[in-house]
Formats: C-alpha cells, structure tokens, sequence
C-alpha cells in the first residue's frame, strides 16, 4: 500500500504544531496502525530526522496508551478496538490518512502525538478507592452477596482502561463517561458503599476543577469507546450525585 500520511508535529507543549506531509510506501495491509508508524520512524531515523513521538506500551488493547485521532475519529476507523488493534486493511491502497493527538484543555499535548492524561489520575486519586479492612479480620470478597446484574454492570464500568477517548471525541470535551464508570464500578458493590457519597462529589469536583466539559447526551463517546462503556453509567453517576447532594445538605 502507497499512502499520504499528514501527521501532527509539535516540538514541545510550548512551541505551535503543524500538520506535516510524509509519503509512505510498501505498507501491508496486515500490519498494526503502530506497526506501519514504526516503519515510517526507521525512515526518518535513517534519513536523520527526528521520529514522531507517539505513545504505545501493551499493543494489546489493554493500557489504552496508544490513542489517536485518525481521520477525524477516536482510534481510527474500526469500532471497539484501541489504535493499537486496528489494522492498515481499514484503508485503501493511495488514502491519506490525518493522524493527531487528542485535542482536550485538560489533555495538554506534550509533543507531536502525546499528550498528557494525568488528569485522569487525578480524578481517579479523588474517589477511586474503596475502604478495606486490613486489621486481620478483612472478610471475604466472595462470601459477599451480590446481585449477578449488579456484579455483571460493575465489570462492564470496569473494563475502561482510561484511553481517553470518550473526552477527545466529545465536542465539549467531557470526562463524564470516564468518571461514571469509575463512579459505577464502585456504587453497584457493596464494598463501594461506605464512600458512596463522598466519591461522586470528590469525583465531579476533580473532573470540573480539571478543565473537562460537561455531557450534553451526544453520545459519540460511547460510539467511539473501545471497551463499549455504557451511556448509563452517566445516568447512574448522576443519580448518585442527586443522592450525595441532598445528603449532604440534611
């Protein structure tokens, strides 16, 4: 495969980027999308200029690392997969292909492809625990009754790996889906009760104070969410928020 491949180049977070031209040749269509960005870095490595930078680790749709803005989209073209797992067979012999970072206020691009995620770590710093008795007497995660509904939509908000994605297709730039699931992961278990009502206004709290944007019920995020996250972990966050306000103030 020939392809036109304009990516994005920013020297550091201080200096303005441009878009940059690089023609690419002898792409198969089975290589990775990282795969074929490796091919064009020992290019220009060999050509003596400066690689793009991108972020990567697992290549295995696990850590969420790999996320870019391909062609106008969150991870590229293929649904429920992390750039990592798609593949140059999603385009066609003499395409041209954008490749961006994720723009957000609160995702600051730190060079070329990557940008800086420790937002969400600091949203998840603000709630995402729960209280564990450690003194000798810890009981038993599975001698703890719970609903098997409850369990199943718990695992679902579980499997967000916190790519990003949710916030750099969302034309306002929110969090919400990202903060629900860590929100529903926790408030359908009952280990998660005892900071119900802390975690959720912890949470919102971090998100808004990070520079997030509010939900207006679009729903790109879950169309572009690798890991398929639910719009109704947002319903369920906002009933939990509902509940911690009115509790909070009796």
């Amino acid at each position: 495969m020939k392809l036109l491949l304009k990516i994005w180049r920013q020297k550091n977070a201080n200096e303005k980027g441009k878009m940059v031209d690089y023609p690419i040749d002898g792409i198969s269509p089975d290589m990775s999308f990282l795969e074929m960005l490796d091919v064009l870095n020992n290019q220009l490595i060999e050509q003596g200029e400066e690689p793009v930078a991108f972020d990567h680790d697992c290549r295995e749709g696990i850590c969420g690392m790999c996320s870019l803005f391909i062609n106008g989209e969150a991870h590229g073209p293929d649904r429920m997969v992390t750039t990592c797992q798609l593949h140059m067979r999603k385009f066609k012999d003499g395409d041209t292909i954008y490749i961006e970072p994720f723009r957000a206020k609160a995702f600051p691009v730190v060079k070329d492809l990557v940008v800086d995620r420790s937002a969400f770590d600091r949203v998840q710093h603000a709630g995402g625990f729960i209280s564990v008795n450690t003194s000798g007497n810890t009981q038993d995660a599975n001698a703890i009754p719970i609903r098997k509904e409850n369990a199943d939509a718990a695992f679902d908000a579980a499997t967000c790996i916190g790519c990003g994605a949710c916030v750099a297709t969302c034309k306002n730039s929110s969090a919400m889906l990202y903060v629900s699931a860590k929100v529903s992961q926790f408030a359908l278990l009952p280990q998660g009760e005892v900071e119900a009502k802390d975690r959720v206004l912890n949470m919102v709290k971090q998100m808004d104070a990070e520079g997030f944007g509010n939900c207006t019920n679009t729903g790109a995020c879950e169309v572009e969410c690798p890991k398929g996250i639910s719009l109704d972990n947002i319903a369920r966050m906002n009933r939990e928020y509902g509940k911690a306000i009115v509790s909070s103030k009796k």
